[in-house]
């Protein structure tokens, strides 16, 4: 049976992303806005906690249950919670939020119901970038927005 989520995103930008499932075996798609990004790349990441009593930085670490290295979205070894990047084409302005992935799910083990979607400030690295934080965050800098995903009406 399908299920759907949506997140309201808050903070230094505004945004809202619907999650849509057919069933507990298909991916989850992704769809909506985020306003008000910087043009370029921007981490895009499902953090463990539901909890934004102080801002974003109460969201906890990436959600990431199987204890992996942070990796792409596309990566044999990734953070559940990794989604990559989201891309502003120009600054300011309302940037497409379109991404279909198969290890989040709105049901089960690997549910991101209650946890927190997070937007941040830089690109992510992937994993791959070098640099102290790229195994763990991708160092993808601030959480410039975040909100709270939860069951939305079919």
């Amino acid at each position: 049976m399908p299920v759907r989520a949506v997140c309201v995103l808050n903070g230094d930008v505004t945004g809202t992303v619907f999650f849509d499932q057919k069933d507990e075996k298909s991916p989850v798609v992704l769809s909506g806005e985020v306003n008000g990004l910087q043009k370029g790349l921007h981490g895009f990441h499902v953090h463990e906690f539901g909890d934004n009593t102080n801002g974003c930085t109460s969201a906890g670490a990436h959600f990431n249950p199987q204890k992996q290295e942070h990796g792409a979205p596309d990566a044999a070894v990734r953070h559940v919670g990794d989604l990559g990047n989201i891309e502003a084409t120009s600054s300011g302005g309302a940037t497409k939020v379109c991404i279909q992935d198969s290890q989040i799910s709105l049901v089960g083990p690997n549910s991101i119901i209650g946890r927190t979607l997070v937007v941040h400030a830089d690109p992510d690295d992937l994993g791959i970038g070098g640099h102290e934080l790229s195994k763990t965050t991708g160092n993808a800098g601030a959480r410039i927005a975040c909100g709270v995903i939860g069951l939305a009406k079919l």
